[in-house]
């Protein structure tokens, strides 16, 4: 049954839910209107009306037009409305994030850039009738007027911004359409397979126990990239065990070019991704980065792990030797992986980007300060922009003449991972 009455015991509005009927319950019979927020395993697992998800993504989209991040508006989102499921979460995630990658396009099909013409232009891009959701009725949103009901003429655009279309035809060629369409979809989850625990076919195998598939990928050896039931990864035994972690395929085949010989210094170290997958294959890693913070889950990590990676501040790094080989994965505008993160391509500005082209010029400079006679440095980016690729190499060759390229290599979304640029560099 439907109930618009607030929960008696936990005084939440159902808005949008599908409370069971509650009258089997002999002390609340007739009496009161009890939500599944207060009694989930009483009532069963319910859920939001597909209506319901899409007036709350309208709402949040609006706001993220308006200038808010979208991560705070989930959040809040969330805490505010104690009436969702993780599921529902889930789905509006989903819609929201979908709308982010196709802003353009879905606001083309849907005659506007509002909340409601991103979600009309989603629904027809997917083929569903707009009818069954902006019906007016209950928590769904109001019915389409004439306006909205008439379907644009045209409705081709480019899901990138318009300012910088240019710069990426430039570097893609003829592949620019294709990896235009491939960045409005999700981007596929893939982990890397721990080699110093597990074989990939091991933890494929362990995967499977815990209901989600999972296949090799050929971009990389240890990549595997999973088919089905993604969110159950971070509760299984897998993840808890060291087995695998979540790292992007051309993350990792970028690791894989980068040799793991002798001491290694992962010189934008971050999170520790990279480090980790380098400290796998045998390298004495000692990871590195300007915001000791973003490396505080390292030591966690290497744990579960079973591998050994030194954390050193920017403060002690000058008092330690110089490396075999450095590795500097450079801050960029993740244009190589706007699928995951869609609201950073609508958010990155001109001046932004030559910001970001300044300070990698920087930490070419000063990551190669630290590599030892006869070693290697390595450069890398998760960008699909010329000029924080092979550009920035250029103009290293130009300050530094006593260097050299060794090799070079592009990815992009159509191998199946994020974009990604690595180059491997030695004294001539």
């Amino acid at each position: 049954m439907y109930s618009m009455f607030d929960c008696s015991l936990c005084l939440a509005r159902p808005i949008g839910w599908k409370l069971v009927n509650y009258s089997g319950l002999t002390d609340l019979r007739g009496k009161y209107a009890v939500c599944e927020t207060k009694f989930p395993v009483m009532f069963g697992v319910r859920s939001m009306t597909p209506a319901a998800r899409v007036a709350a993504a309208i709402d949040i989209l609006d706001l993220w037009i308006a200038g808010d991040p979208i991560e705070k508006l989930l959040t809040n989102w969330s805490r505010r409305s104690r009436f969702a499921g993780s599921k529902d979460r889930a789905a509006l995630r989903d819609l929201v994030f979908a709308a982010l990658r196709n802003r353009n396009s879905f606001a083309a099909l849907g005659g506007a850039l509002t909340g409601r013409g991103l979600m009309l232009g989603l629904l027809r891009a997917r083929g569903d009738d707009p009818d069954q959701y902006f019906t007016g009725e209950g928590y769904g949103p109001s019915q389409l007027d004439a306006n909205e009901r008439a379907v644009p003429v045209s409705s081709e655009a480019c899901d990138f911004p318009d300012w910088i279309v240019p710069d990426l035809k430039s570097a893609l060629g003829d592949e620019f359409g294709a990896i235009e369409r491939a960045m409005r979809q999700r981007a596929p989850l893939f982990l890397r397979v721990n080699s110093a625990k597990a074989s990939v076919d091991k933890v494929i195998t362990a995967l499977a126990t815990d209901g989600i598939d999972a296949q090799p990928h050929p971009l990389s050896p240890n990549a595997i990239e999973v088919t089905s039931n993604p969110r159950r990864f971070a509760s299984s035994d897998v993840y808890h065990d060291g087995l695998a972690e979540i790292q992007d395929v051309a993350s990792q085949a970028v690791a894989d070019l980068v040799p793991a010989e002798g001491r290694l210094l992962d010189f934008c170290a971050g999170g520790g991704g990279k480090s980790l997958a380098l400290a796998a294959r045998g390298a004495k890693v000692t990871a590195h980065d300007i915001s000791v913070a973003r490396m505080k889950d390292i030591p966690e990590r290497a744990e579960r792990a079973g591998v050994k990676i030194a954390v050193c501040a920017p403060e002690n790094l000058s008092a330690q030797k110089k490396f075999d080989v450095v590795f500097a994965d450079a801050p960029c505008s993740g244009a190589g992986s706007w699928r995951r993160d869609p609201e950073g391509k609508w958010r990155l500005t001109q001046e932004r980007l030559d910001e970001l082209l300044r300070s990698q010029s920087e930490v070419l400079d000063a990551s190669a300060k630290y590599v030892a006679d006869g070693g290697v440095l390595a450069y890398a980016t998760c960008s699909l922009l010329a000029q924080e690729n092979q550009d920035q190499i250029v103009s290293f060759l130009r300050r530094n003449t006593d260097w050299a390229v060794q090799s070079q290599k592009h990815f992009t979304p159509l191998q199946g991972g994020d974009g990604f640029y690595v180059a491997i560099l030695a004294r001539g």
